[in-house]
Formats: structure tokens, C-alpha cells, sequence
């Protein structure tokens, strides 16, 4: 292995904040760098969002130690192991960014405020997160989400949006948080 110093950044398709970003990616990665390219190290980290301040993407930079073309393999094998989102893009160095991702991606928006007042005092979203959850069972999982003044954003990650938006259809179709709720495709 070359003790060359090169620059990683990885380009996350994934709706994350901070630290859902940090537990779920960033973390992981810096541990496997440290433990497969000795001398590599996170250096930073950040997620994109719009002017409302919905998490669009994140990123992770780090300093790599190794031959690039060794880097970029085992990261993108790596990262595809914890489910990276389809659309993620992995660059090292001076080679070919490589596009990678195996999960696809939904955003489920519960509304907010259209809904009848006792349906919000009467009912707990935590709750109703649980459900989507066990709704889930093994298609997918609740990676993040995001809160504004009027809307809740759930993003749900696995191998097939198809299955995940079956799995979950009948609930949506019957519980009150979810009246007035779509799902957008992310990834």
C-alpha cells in the first residue's frame, strides 16, 4: 500500500442532519478509514439544505492514506454495505468520481396544521413513528427527519420504494396524523 495522501469526499443522497449524518455514516466511515488505511482521518462534515432548512444531501471529507484506486473501491464497498442511498458519489483524488448506492429513498410529509385541532392534541407523532416503523418490518427504516412551522418530513431508506410505500400504505390509509400526508421518491 502507497503512503500516498489523498483527498476523499463522499456525496451523500441522503436527507440527514448532523447527527443522524454522524451515527449513520460519518462515524462508521472514520472508524473504517482509520482501521483500513492507516494515517487517514475524517476531517469534515456537512449536510446541504434548502432556504426552509430540509436536509437535500450530505457530505464527508477526509485525508486518505493508500493507493486511490484501492480508497475508492473499499469505500464504496463499504459505504454500500450500510445502505448508502442510490445517487451517492464517491471521489478521491485525481480518479473518475464513482456513482454508488444500493437504498432507494422516500420522504413521507405529514401536514402540520390542516388538520383538525383534537387530532393533534389527542395524538403523538412518536407514536405514529412507531407504527410506520412495524408498518416497515423488513423493507426498509426510518434514517431521519425533519420539522417545520407546518410540516413533518420522515425519510425512509431500503432496498425497494415500491415495497417500502406498499408496506406502509395501509396506515397511511388510516391514521389520522397521516390525512393530507404524500410521499416524494428521494433516491
Amino acid at each position: 500500500m502507497s503512503g500516498r495522501t489523498s483527498a476523499l469526499e463522499v456525496r451523500l443522497n441522503a436527507r440527514l442532519h448532523a447527527v443522524q449524518r454522524g451515527d449513520r455514516y460519518e462515524d462508521p466511515l472514520a472508524f473504517w478509514l482509520e482501521e483500513r488505511f492507516p494515517g487517514s482521518r475524517v476531517l469534515a462534515a456537512g449536510t446541504l439544505v434548502s432556504p426552509l432548512g430540509e436536509p437535500l444531501s450530505c457530505a464527508v471529507r477526509a485525508e486518505v492514506v493508500g493507493d486511490e484506486a484501492e480508497v475508492l473501491t473499499g469505500v464504496v464497498a463499504f459505504l454500500e454495505e450500510v445502505g448508502t442511498p442510490k445517487g451517492s458519489l464517491a471521489l478521491v483524488g485525481d480518479l473518475e468520481p464513482r456513482e454508488f448506492g444500493s437504498n432507494e429513498g422516500l420522504a413521507l410529509y405529514l401536514d402540520g396544521t390542516s388538520l383538525s385541532p383534537e387530532i393533534y392534541a389527542a395524538l403523538d407523532v412518536n407514536e405514529f413513528l412507531d407504527e410506520l416503523h412495524e408498518s416497515l418490518g423488513g423493507t426498509g427504516t426510518i434514517q431521519g427527519f425533519w420539522e417545520s412551522d407546518d410540516t413533518t418530513a420522515v425519510y425512509l431508506y431500503g432496498r425497494s420504494a415500491e415495497l417500502m410505500e406498499s408496506s406502509i400504505a395501509e396506515l397511511l390509509g388510516v391514521h389520522p396524523l397521516a390525512r393530507g400526508s404524500h410521499l416524494d421518491r428521494i433516491a
